[in-house]
């Protein structure tokens, strides 16, 4: 046993406290979570505009690759890393791990880093929905590479056995914190720096217009389909193992996650026919659904049945509730992954102090939620808590986009913007634009002038919404004047209809 993960005077850490059946059960859970990667980017890609799906895909595929690389590189050692230096604050060690063969540890080394990135990419990919539409995608990539850090260190603080809210008691079972509320958390930052999308909000006026229709409805709730499932490796996944009697509460974990996601998204569904007069609007119904299962996961098999039905409702009501709240304050979030993630990520925190209960396998420490004859204390560290992460996201968040935007432009380009990511980042044409190419060939040419640049577009460089005015009277293609239609109806997710 001298030999274990490079420092052999140091304790075997729990993460790597881990059987063969653990490994099996964690290795599938975790390529379960990666799967979640593919909602994430149809979710997004359906919500946004069609000149901008492609543009959120590649978003998502560079937070694996980039956010990736730099998890392996720094990010797990300053989670989990074991040295002298690493205190309850940060920890150190173990960067660019890499256990040999004679390790005895090489197995639960790479089975926990395996498990502990799916974990980190998760996290990363929330701000991107936020952000869509109007971030340079170049900034986004340099955000992506070092937004690993805003991940990494409260996982620790949680997680790790020297963590310190760990040491004062804190319980968060899957991740509504240091994952959800902490994603949702840097997408507020994110969307408040970078600002609204143009015209997004009547500048003439205190209430915001009508939100805009969604790209592709079917996409979202096809992406909706591929988070929901995945979540019940997120949560059952992280009993870490099914050794001894942590298969009953994997068991128990996924039965919660159901019955929580039944709750809010039946509220949901009420929601959206009071709201809409009858009708469904398929983002309150995702939101919802989403919401209930952000709140579940900080205490997924610490609730009784009822109790977790009870965390998902109120999940979807506050998130329900918030998103209009944020249009509001004219702070424009897409997805509404501020609320989706950080305002119900809050709520499932803070549930854990109200009702959890302890467990065979000691999650708890044998501590009970206020509601179950605990007291406060339990409630008061989960507080602690969700103050510690919101404060270290949002500041975090801030300082890493003030420095990438010192590198190179955070907001695209206002024609680019205009014009579509798809085109201006990627190349590619909007289909509606591609099938009517003569069409707008002969919009553009009416608007050019010798530079190649839309005429007009530079005489309003100071103001975005004469150039977005620009764009609506002249490049009126066969996408544009669906959103137009879809945006006078009750029900802004049918666009498709020619009625």
């Amino acid at each position: 046993m001298e030999s274990f993960a490079r420092n052999s005077s140091y304790v075997i850490p729990n993460v790597y406290d881990i059987e063969i059946q653990d490994a099996s059960w964690i290795m599938v859970a975790s390529i379960m979570i990666f799967s979640m990667q593919t909602g994430f980017g149809l979710l997004e890609s359906g919500i946004v505009s069609r000149k901008n799906e492609v543009n959120i895909m590649m978003k998502n595929i560079v937070d694996i690759l980039l956010g990736g690389i730099t998890y392996y590189i720094f990010g797990y050692a300053l989670s989990y890393g074991r040295s002298s230096y690493t205190n309850p604050f940060i920890s150190f060690g173990d960067f660019m791990i890499d256990p040999s063969v004679d390790d005895k540890l090489m197995g639960q080394i790479l089975t926990a880093f395996f498990f502990q990135l799916s974990f980190a990419t998760t996290a990363t990919t929330i701000l991107s929905g936020t952000v869509a539409e109007r971030i340079n995608f170049h900034a986004y990539c340099l955000f992506s590479l070092i937004n690993t850090v805003v991940y990494c260190i409260p996982a620790g603080w949680i997680w790790s056995e020297n963590g310190f809210l760990r040491n004062l008691g804190v319980v968060d079972i899957a991740g509504s914190g240091p994952v959800h509320l902490l994603g949702g958390a840097s997408a507020f930052a994110g969307a408040v720096m970078l600002g609204p999308r143009l015209n997004r909000y009547d500048r003439t006026s205190d209430k915001p217009t009508s939100s805009l229709p969604m790209g592709n409805p079917i996409n979202a709730c096809v992406g909706l389909f591929f988070l929901y499932w995945g979540w019940l490796a997120f949560n059952a996944g992280s009993t870490y193992g099914l050794s001894g009697q942590k298969w009953e509460y994997a068991a128990r974990a996924a039965f919660m996650t159901m019955l929580a996601s039944f709750g809010g998204g039946c509220y949901s569904l009420v929601y959206s026919m009071i709201k809409h007069k009858g009708k469904l609007d398929p983002s309150d119904i995702i939101n919802g659904i989403l919401a209930s299962l952000v709140a579940i996961t900080a205490g997924c098999f610490l609730f009784r049945a009822w109790e977790s039905i009870v965390v998902g409702v109120i999940g979807s009501i506050f998130t329900l509730v918030s998103v209009p709240f944020f249009d509001r304050m004219e702070i424009d979030d897409p997805v509404g992954a501020i609320s989706v993630h950080g305002i119900a990520g809050i709520w499932g925190v803070l549930a854990v102090g109200l009702f959890a209960e302890e467990t065979a396998i000691q999650t708890t420490g044998d501590r009970f939620g206020l509601f179950k004859g605990g007291g406060f204390y339990l409630l008061s560290v989960q507080a602690l808590a969700v103050i510690c992460i919101t404060l270290w996201a949002i500041f975090s968040t801030f300082l890493l986009l003030w420095f990438v935007n010192k590198i190179t432009p955070l907001r695209m380009k206002v024609e680019d913007e205009i014009m579509g990511a798809d085109y201006a980042e990627h190349n590619i044409m909007p289909l509606a634009i591609e099938n009517n190419t003569t069409k707008t060939s002969t919009a553009l040419s009416k608007v050019r002038d010798e530079s190649g640049m839309p005429r007009g577009f530079r005489l309003h460089d100071n103001n975005n919404i004469k150039m977005a005015d620009a764009y609506k009277t002249h490049f009126t293609d066969e996408l544009m004047v669906d959103r137009l239609k879809a945006a006078a109806r009750e029900n802004p997710a049918f666009r498709h209809d020619n009625a």
